[in-house]
């Protein structure tokens, strides 16, 4: 392949169906349609909703990307999709497509790591003057269903799961929160809306995981099950004396206790490790505090911190279709059709069921 691949990526792991079209390192096409309105009527994701709404929407949005890549399906180069991690029911219909597109046009597959494929957004950020990705970095991924911190020696071969949340993610304990104070769903925005004018330092909320008899196995690992029955508790007690929930102080203390236990651990990983580099990712990464604090605090550890646009932080087939172009680039055999939806699919691997070479004709 003498001219940068030109890949199509199908993401489907949770509640966005994203279809990405990239030329190498350059994105063409970028769309995404969200189940978000149709969960927020349970007050959060629902993996068999989320399936059905993969399915309505696979089609439409695919024609769409291509539209505005301004391509066809047989100038494609390559397919790529999400194997894992995810739910196993929304993953298996991005998997079907992909296959099915793969086997259709005679197009080589690669299956890949969607948490790996968070990283591989800030590839497509840049134009021709942006400093490239420098390895080693620290990735901080922070999503509805993933909150993680990663050491990325190189995007294509080695990449290390540092720690990752033992129950809640972040995303989901804005959700849970939000619902506490009656504020709809999805709960970040919500939350970040109520926190204006609300006193982030009025109640102390505790930080999970962040104690010294932590530190020793869990340095780099989150918790905010604890965070969020601590909000509740308060909650509960500032009713029971017949007072009014002080909802802006609320919002604003809980946030600041999720934002100052991500910036804290992922710093502390840059210092442990040596890396001057922190790349923020993921879609909790659009609370403007969270951005705000990470900037500051780096600037004072002297670490450089990158964040990919916000249209490419959250799930998207972009990211998937951008790594697949960094493995082909690096001399990656495509997978054979031997996989399956990997809804705990370890960070290490990065591609799944790649050909042997004896397989490649």
């Amino acid at each position: 392949m003498t001219t940068a691949p030109l890949v199509l990526g199908i993401e489907t792991s949770c509640d966005e169906t994203g279809i990405g079209i990239v030329r190498g390192r350059t994105l063409l096409s970028n769309t995404i349609a969200s189940s978000m309105d149709e969960h927020a009527r349970y007050g959060g994701v629902v993996p068999e909703v989320a399936a059905r709404a993969h399915l309505e929407a696979l089609q439409p949005s695919i024609e769409q990307a291509l539209a505005e890549a301004q391509v066809r399906l047989e100038d494609l180069d390559a397919i790529a999709v999400t194997s894992g991690p995810g739910l196993a029911g929304a993953l298996m219909v991005g998997i079907g497509a992909a296959k099915g597109l793969a086997a259709a046009l005679d197009k080589p597959l690669y299956a890949v790591n969607h948490l790996v494929g968070h990283i591989a957004a800030d590839i497509l950020a840049g134009d021709a003057e942006s400093a490239p990705l420098e390895y080693p970095t620290i990735a901080l991924l922070v999503s509805g269903g993933h909150t993680s911190l990663l050491h990325v020696r190189d995007l294509t071969t080695d990449v290390e799961m540092l720690g990752e949340t033992m129950d809640d993610a972040a995303g989901e304990a804005f959700d849970k929160v939000a619902r506490l104070l009656g504020l709809p769903y999805p709960g970040g925005p919500e939350i970040d809306r109520a926190a204006v004018g609300g006193d982030p330092q009025a109640i102390r909320f505790p930080r999970g995981l962040s104690r010294a008899s932590d530190m020793a196995k869990h340095r780099y690992d989150f918790s905010f099950s604890g965070l969020k029955t601590a909000v509740a508790r308060w909650v509960e007690q500032q009713e029971a004396t017949g007072e009014p929930v002080p909802v802006a102080d609320v919002a604003a203390s809980f946030r600041e206790a999720v934002v100052d236990v991500l910036v804290t651990k992922a710093l502390a990983a840059c210092k442990d490790l040596g890396v001057p580099r922190l790349l923020l990712g993921g879609g909790v990464i659009a609370n403007r505090r969270l951005r705000d604090v990470a900037l500051e605090r780096a600037a004072e550890a002297g670490v450089s911190v990158r964040i990919p646009p916000l249209s490419l932080c959250t799930d998207n087939g972009a990211m998937i279709a951008g790594l697949a172009a960094e493995l082909i680039a690096s001399g990656r055999r495509p997978s054979t059709l031997a996989f399956g939806a990997d809804s705990t699919l370890p960070v290490t691997e990065i591609q799944v069921a790649e050909r042997d070479a004896v397989d490649v004709g």
